[in-house]
């Protein structure tokens, strides 16, 4: 009888993870322009950093020094969110547009996922040694592949939405 349970239990377990992973590719799917730009997180730092330093790909500081320019872990944690809208918009642009480069759009969805390892290791080695030079050197390698991926999505921008530049542009 508990076999069975057992059972039964899991198929509700695999049939709820179903339904949610449904609705979150409906949603996804749903998605507009304007509420992709508005999950874009452009607090984590100011705006001369962001602008200057990021769009020119000018990141030409020590490791400590980006982690003080991006504040450490808020910066990280806007860094792995931004990341993953921008991977939605390369989706968006990808589901809208046929004519889009699909080299372009794997490059920018390679970069979100190590975007997205860099800032978790380095959150990780953070919340264990307070910022130790691993965890610096990971949020290092993590913004210089977001100003890279900034600059990719830009790109993506310009040829195929070039309406939707100045939107992205002031939201970063």
């Amino acid at each position: 009888m508990t076999l069975f349970s057992l059972e039964i239990a899991t198929l509700f377990a695999i049939a709820l993870g179903a339904s949610r992973w449904r609705r979150a590719v409906v949603r996804r799917n749903a998605e507009s322009w304007n509420t992709l730009i508005a999950r874009l997180r452009p607090d984590w730092s100011d705006h001369e950093s962001s602008s200057h330093s990021l769009w020119k790909q000018a990141i030409n500081a020590s490791a400590e020094d980006a982690w003080h320019r991006i504040e450490g872990p808020n910066g990280l944690w806007a860094m792995f969110q931004n990341a993953s809208v921008m991977m939605a918009i390369a989706d968006y642009a990808d589901r809208n547009n046929s004519g889009v480069d699909r080299l372009l759009l794997e490059t920018m969805r390679s970069d979100a996922l190590q975007i997205r390892v860099c800032v978790f290791t380095a959150l990780v080695q953070y919340a264990f040694s307070q910022a130790n030079g691993g965890a610096r050197s990971n949020a290092f390698r993590a913004t210089s592949i977001y100003t890279s991926m900034a600059a990719l999505t830009t790109e993506l921008l310009q040829a195929h939405a070039s309406g939707m530049v100045p939107e992205f542009v002031a939201a970063m």
